[in-house]
């Protein structure tokens, strides 16, 4: 679930000796346990540039995020054998070629993919090698002309734009067609800097809701009828899993309407003892509160791994939080948040959350996570909704909003008063959480929630 991460770790390297000086091929690395193929996004060096460790070569998108492609090796980019804007490349394919020696650069001018792979097949019977094309010497003349894979991958279309994730957002806030602008960044790469000087030299102003944005249309054109958004990496990643889960999982739901008047009250008076220390959300709250429950019933704090045979039942409480940014959803994660005060959750949210929508997680802080949280009590019209499972979770909880309700009392003149009520519908795994357990955990949740002073003991 694309955002902005850093390769630490070691490269996906070859090196080989041939009659090409030393060198060494670098392939498309795994820049995330699930990665299989990658899109390169943008090359942030040229053939000649020099190499340092730890300097970020390339921008690749995984099936997680658009990350920097950290080299760990000191040389000099000696040839491109993967142009920028190519996608759906697989891991260890070639991409590039370095060498350490900056004279022997010019070498690999004519180098391909293909010279890689017949140096490593050489030792082959020779007699073999020399009769074939004896054979059918005509026919086999148009083979070795055939565009291989390799170089149709070099001549990827040139008209693509490469932009920052940043600089997306801002233009589609905006409505400005990328086409638009020129960017400054290596390649042509369009940053936030020369989106915001396009706003400012063109008085751009943010487009009325409900406004269509002006994709396609330039000077003088009207607006097209539709707009085409190319699908990321990411996006066909979650399409993907939320799909396995959803027909591969025994999933059920349960709901209840849980009263919040307790818990508003409190989030009202420790805001107003905050001296602007921190102000808490409800949300921050909620967190708190399903890790209480998850601890009263760890079954749902579970993963189902059926490769291992075994179903991982969890003493730590580790809450992904549902966060929606420009490039889909992502579910940071509160790491240990059964054993955090309602303060440091707060601030951690905050925090994941702004780096999210800024691409800057790291992997582990949104790879993993025992039960999730998904919020959309922000947007008042929605009451009640469910959620998909993210494997091998077992439970995610999905929370409305906030609604006044009437509620029976005899003690009032009226027979009723107005009590402040959420939705909060769990949806389970059954090769994990009974239903019964699962009505378990969800009155375990209701009876924290309805009492929250228990999670300040």
């Amino acid at each position: 679930m694309l955002t902005r991460c850093t390769r630490l770790n070691s490269l996906n390297i070859v090196r080989f000796q041939s009659s090409y000086p030393p060198h060494t091929v670098i392939g498309m690395p795994a820049l995330s346990p699930t990665m299989t193929q990658g899109n390169l996004a943008v090359w942030n060096k040229s053939v000649g540039d020099q190499l340092q460790p730890g300097e970020a070569i390339a921008e690749i998108e995984t099936d997680k995020a658009q990350m920097d492609f950290e080299f760990q090796e000191e040389g000099y980019l000696a040839k491109i054998l993967v142009e920028a804007g190519t996608k759906d490349i697989p891991v260890n394919t070639p991409i590039a070629v370095y060498v350490e020696d900056k004279g022997d650069v010019d070498a690999f001018k004519d180098f391909t993919a293909e010279a890689k792979s017949e140096k490593k097949e050489a030792p082959k019977d020779e007699s073999k090698s020399e009769e074939a094309p004896k054979k059918d010497e005509g026919s086999s003349a148009p083979k070795k002309s055939t565009p291989s894979s390799s170089s149709s991958s070099s001549s990827a279309p040139t008209d693509r734009i490469i932009a920052s994730p940043l600089a997306k957002t801002i233009a589609l806030d905006k409505g400005i067609s990328l086409r638009q602008v020129k960017g400054s960044g290596p390649n042509g790469r369009i940053v936030k800097e020369d989106v915001e000087k396009f706003i400012a030299d063109n008085k751009v102003e943010t487009p009325k809701a409900g406004a269509p944005a002006q994709v396609a249309a330039g000077s003088g054109s009207s607006a097209p009828d539709f707009v085409d958004v190319p699908v990321s990496n990411m996006r066909k990643i979650i399409g993907k899993r939320l799909l396995e889960s959803t027909q591969t999982n025994p999933s059920y739901i349960v709901s209840s309407q849980i009263s919040v008047s307790k818990l508003l009250k409190l989030r009202a008076s420790l805001n107003a003892q905050a001296n602007d220390r921190y102000k808490l959300s409800i949300n921050d709250i909620l967190i708190k509160a399903i890790s209480a429950a998850a601890r009263r019933v760890p079954e749902a704090n579970s993963h189902w791994l059926e490769a291992e045979g075994v179903i991982r039942q969890y003493n730590n409480v580790d809450v992904s939080v549902a966060v929606a940014t420009p490039s889909g959803l992502i579910t940071p994660i509160v790491k240990n948040a059964h054993a955090k005060g309602l303060v440091d959750i707060s601030k951690e949210v905050k925090d994941l959350g702004k780096r999210a929508k800024d691409n800057k997680l790291k992997p582990e802080e949104f790879q993993g996570g025992t039960i999730c949280i998904s919020n959309l009590g922000m947007n008042h019209a929605v009451n009640l909704f469910t959620s998909i499972i993210n494997p091998p979770q077992s439970t995610i909880l999905a929370i409305g909003t906030v609604s006044k309700v009437a509620v029976e009392d005899k003690a009032n003149p009226n027979g009723f008063i107005f009590d402040s009520k959420i939705n909060i519908t769990g949806t389970f795994d059954h090769r994990v959480v009974d239903g019964a357990k699962g009505g378990e955990f969800i009155k375990a949740l209701k009876e924290v929630i309805e009492n929250p002073l228990e999670l300040l003991l």
